[in-house]
C-alpha cells in the first residue's frame, strides 16, 4: 500500500501544482479578493470531483479488463504528455477584470475543466479500483485523503505565496517546482504503463 500512497503524494502534488484554469482562478482571486476567496477557489474540487470520481469508478468497473488496460495505457501516456507540458509550463501572468463569486466560479470551472476528466476516467479511477480489490475500502479512502491533502495543500500554499509575494512566481523558483512536478509525472507515467503491460 506505501507504493500507492507515495503514487497520491506525487499525483496530488502535481495535480495542484499544474498550470490550468484552477491555477490561474486561484492565483485571480487571491489577487483580487485576498486570501479568503483563493481557499475557496483552491478546496473548490472537494465538491466538483465526487461525482467524476462516482462515474470514473462505475465506467472502470463495468468496462471489460482488456479496455480497462487499455484505459491505463492511455493514462500512463497521458501523465508523460503533462509531465512535458510542465517542463516547459511559465508562470501564469496575473489577472485582471471583475471576478464571479469566488467559489461558484470555482465549481463551474472545475467542473468544466477537462483535467479532472482525463485524470479520474483512465488514471484514477482504474488505480482506485485496483486499490480496493488488493486492498479494501479503508485503504482506497486513505489514497484519495492523501491525493486531496496534497491536491488542496499545494494549492492553499501557492494562494499564501500569492498572497504575500506577488513576484515569486515570475522568478526561477517557480520553474524549478515545475520540473520537479514534470519529472515526478514522467515517472509515475512509465510507472503505470509498465504496470499495465506487465
Amino acid at each position: 500500500m506505501i507504493e500507492y500512497w507515495l503514487q497520491a503524494l506525487a499525483l496530488g502534488l502535481a495535480a495542484g501544482l499544474l498550470p490550468g484554469p484552477m491555477l490561474g482562478l486561484v492565483i485571480r482571486e487571491t489577487l483580487e479578493h485576498g486570501r479568503r476567496a483563493g481557499y475557496l477557489v483552491a478546496c473548490a474540487p472537494v465538491l466538483t470531483d465526487a461525482p467524476i470520481i462516482l462515474i470514473a469508478l462505475f465506467v472502470s468497473n463495468v468496462l471489460p479488463a482488456s479496455i480497462n488496460r487499455w484505459l491505463g495505457l492511455g493514462g500512463g501516456l497521458f501523465l508523460i504528455w503533462m509531465g512535458i507540458d510542465a517542463w516547459r509550463a511559465k508562470p501564469p501572468a496575473e489577472a485582471s477584470g471583475a471576478a464571479w463569486g469566488s467559489l461558484g466560479r470555482a465549481l463551474i470551472t472545475n467542473w468544466l475543466n477537462p483535467h479532472p476528466w482525463l485524470f479520474w476516467l483512465p488514471i484514477g479511477g482504474p488505480l482506485l479500483i485496483t486499490i480496493q480489490r488488493q486492498y479494501g475500502w479503508l485503504a482506497t479512502v486513505s489514497f484519495l485523503l492523501v491525493f486531496y491533502l496534497l491536491l488542496l495543500g499545494s494549492k492553499i500554499l501557492l494562494c499564501e505565496i500569492v498572497a504575500r509575494s506577488r513576484r515569486f512566481l515570475q522568478g526561477s523558483v517557480y520553474r524549478w517546482v515545475m520540473r520537479g512536478c514534470s519529472g515526478l509525472l514522467i515517472g509515475l507515467g512509465i510507472v503505470l504503463i509498465a504496470e499495465y503491460l506487465g
